[in-house]
């Protein structure tokens, strides 16, 4: 008997991923719970361990090569020499269904939005003839649709995964929809990405949160999928009221940098939504070189590549022992173009706009927070210093100092935060 080797799916958001490397060569004996492939998907690489003993007998996907989750990788069978059909186990053990099959999806009356719908410096967004198909068939504009090939365009993979996201829309308030992908069983956690981010930007946290919560990834208006009203500036106080509105009951908020600021307008606007806090690289007040970046983004995003833009934003969210790591340099890079192209320049726009209006609006409001709270600080932070002082201001806070990381702790330092996260949770109980 043969035993595939897939291509997991590791989190809320991951839909594909890379073959890294094949550490043991076709023809050797390996135990089960041993290494047998390494994966990589946005900013994170894994090792996938063998879930039978036997003969690694084939590599159906070279390292270099991406493909969807449930992709068969390769084979294991009990024997060195039984009988084995390459291309029917193949066809038997596939489990990545492209959406394209599916019958079209239903789309309920939008509200007005104003997407982008030419590519970086006017261009219009190059669109393969197969995905313009598939998008009229679904009943979507494709372009809507994020674009990951040449150009940007639009390719047909990208519009069967654009219509698989759209299948975790959840209403929230004013008739708009947010992407709200979940993980896990039990009370709920709240993830909230920061400024010009989504929901894979806590990709490393989510496995070992979703052990023991049901792990919401809340996507703010414009981000991905989730519904983009054309309105001027998309304020904290309304990202807070979608979020509370996408998780009726009493949940544990984790956000970073912005989404931290969300998490603490909802403590105090929905006090009775709010069970405990994390706070990742918090502000209260944008310093001067936190709204020069946020600046230098909106403008980098509407003028070139996402990967050039994900590169001008790594030295200010990564610290310089990080990024002396030229493996994990590039690793995070590539993700980091992934993310950031989710999120078009209108949307960071309206954001920044969202930001500097509730900069400093709240420090007297900090004591009178009293739920359980943990302030995650990076003490290599460029952008948003000062964390402890948040944490001296809050009633039933405490902080926890990573020395010498950057802004994107959650990323850098996905250990320290796990661990912490962890400790917090079960100091407040259920």
């Amino acid at each position: 008997m043969a035993t595939p080797v897939r291509m997991p799916r590791l989190g809320m958001t991951m839909t594909e991923g890379t073959v890294v490397d094949w550490p043991v060569p076709v023809g050797e004996r390996v135990e089960k719970g041993r290494t047998v492939v390494v994966i990589e998907s946005e900013k994170n690489e894994a090792e996938i361990e063998a879930t039978a003993s036997g003969f690694f007998r084939h590599v159906y996907v070279e390292p270099g090569e991406t493909v969807l989750c449930g992709t068969v990788l390769g084979a294991i069978t009990e024997a060195p020499d039984e009988p084995f059909d390459v291309e029917l186990f193949r066809r038997e053990n596939d489990l990545a269904e492209p959406q394209a099959t599916a019958a079209p999806v239903a789309r309920a009356p939008q509200p007005a939005t104003d997407r982008p719908v030419a590519a970086p410096s006017g261009r219009r967004t190059p669109v393969a003839p197969a995905a313009r198909a598939l998008a009229r068939k679904l009943g979507f504009d494709p372009a809507e649709i994020p674009g990951t090939g040449p150009a940007g365009r639009v390719t047909k993979q990208d519009v069967e995964a654009w219509a698989a996201q759209r299948e975790t829309l959840v209403e929230a308030t004013d008739g708009v929809r947010l992407e709200v992908p979940a993980q896990g069983q039990g009370e709920p956690l709240l993830l909230l990405p920061g400024f010009g981010s989504d929901v894979s930007s806590f990709s490393l946290q989510v496995s070992a949160l979703a052990m023991r919560r049901r792990v919401l990834g809340v996507n703010p208006r414009g981000v991905g999928v989730s519904d983009a009203p054309a309105l001027d500036v998309y304020d904290v106080a309304t990202a807070a009221d979608d979020a509370a509105a996408v998780c009726p009951e009493p949940a544990h908020w984790v956000g970073a940098s912005l989404g931290a600021a969300v998490a603490l307008e909802a403590a105090i606007r929905h006090p009775q939504r709010v069970r405990s806090l994390v706070l990742i690289t918090p502000f209260i007040e944008a310093m001067s070189r936190l709204t020069a970046v946020t600046d230098a983004w909106c403008r980098v995003a509407g003028e070139a590549s996402a990967e050039t833009l994900a590169r001008m934003l790594l030295p200010w969210l990564f610290s310089g022992r990080f990024l002396a790591d030229a493996k994990a340099r590039e690793r995070t890079l590539r993700g980091l173009a992934a993310s950031v192209a989710r999120v078009p320049a209108p949307i960071l726009e309206r954001s920044a706009a969202g930001l500097r209006a509730w900069s400093g609006s709240r420090r007297d409001a900090l004591a009178g927070i009293d739920v359980p709270t943990l302030v995650l600080v990076a003490g290599g932070d460029l952008l948003t210093p000062g964390g402890e002082a948040i944490a001296q201001a809050m009633p039933n806070a405490r902080s926890v100092v990573v020395p010498g990381a950057g802004h994107a702790l959650a990323i850098e330092a996905s250990d320290a935060v796990n661990e912490a996260i962890a400790a917090h949770l079960a100091s407040v109980g259920r």
